[in-house]
């Protein structure tokens, strides 16, 4: 696979791991968890285990092997995940690919913390809702949303937006009766970040 800027990388497709326990739960938790009070997420609310949770991180943070996840939208800018596993220097970096270009430009990065410039939740749906077909790519519109969530930089949310994230949790293999708190735990981290200035604007506005 290659990706301009990442050509000393070895980017893998990281699309098969989607459907393997443990992806969800190490996904979301890693770079959403945080925070102080209230209950504290465990891989079971994704319907995952301990064990599951574990195995997975080490195959994303495998530096041998960097797992990219390619969410191409069929109008409008697309995004690329890729595990940075880099020794000394990992993280996750999110890429927007700008319609009817083939280069990337990053637009936020996950290092312990998430920096960056975000997306609306409009953004978010609109990119999750508009797959372009491709055998290569994530097509079900539940996981491009999750995998796209993290990028969530908007505290004006509507209030449907818990009852999607959580029809998508549960789409994935989320238990019924945790996805709507696992849902609400999630937005309510991604809302409450004060990760951007006040003049942030998402970069598919046109600002």
């Amino acid at each position: 696979m290659l990706i301009e800027g990442y050509d000393d990388g070895p980017l893998a497709a990281g699309e098969p791991l989607l459907a393997r326990p443990g992806f969800w739960s190490h996904y979301l938790l890693e770079i959403c968890a945080g925070g102080t009070g209230g209950e504290r997420p465990v891989p079971e609310w994704f319907g995952d285990d301990g064990a599951d949770t574990e195995a997975m991180s080490e195959t994303l943070m495998d530096p041998e092997w960097w797992p990219a996840f390619r969410v191409p939208a069929s109008a409008g800018p697309g995004v690329v995940v890729v595990y940075r596993n880099l020794v000394g220097d990992y993280g996750i970096d999110f890429l927007l690919v700008p319609e009817g270009q083939s280069g990337v430009q990053r637009t936020a990065g996950w290092e312990g913390a998430l920096s960056g410039t975000g997306l609306t939740w409009q953004d978010l749906v609109g990119i999750a809702d508009s797959p372009a077909p491709a055998t290569d790519a994530v097509n079900d519109s539940a996981a491009r949303l999750l995998l796209i969530l993290p990028l969530l930089s908007d505290s004006d949310i509507p209030e449907g937006a818990t009852a999607r994230v959580s029809a998508a949790l549960t789409a994935v293999g989320a238990p019924q009766n945790t996805a709507c708190k696992t849902a609400e735990y999630l937005l309510g981290r991604l809302t409450s970040r004060p990760w951007h200035d006040p003049t942030w604007a998402s970069p598919l506005s046109g600002s």
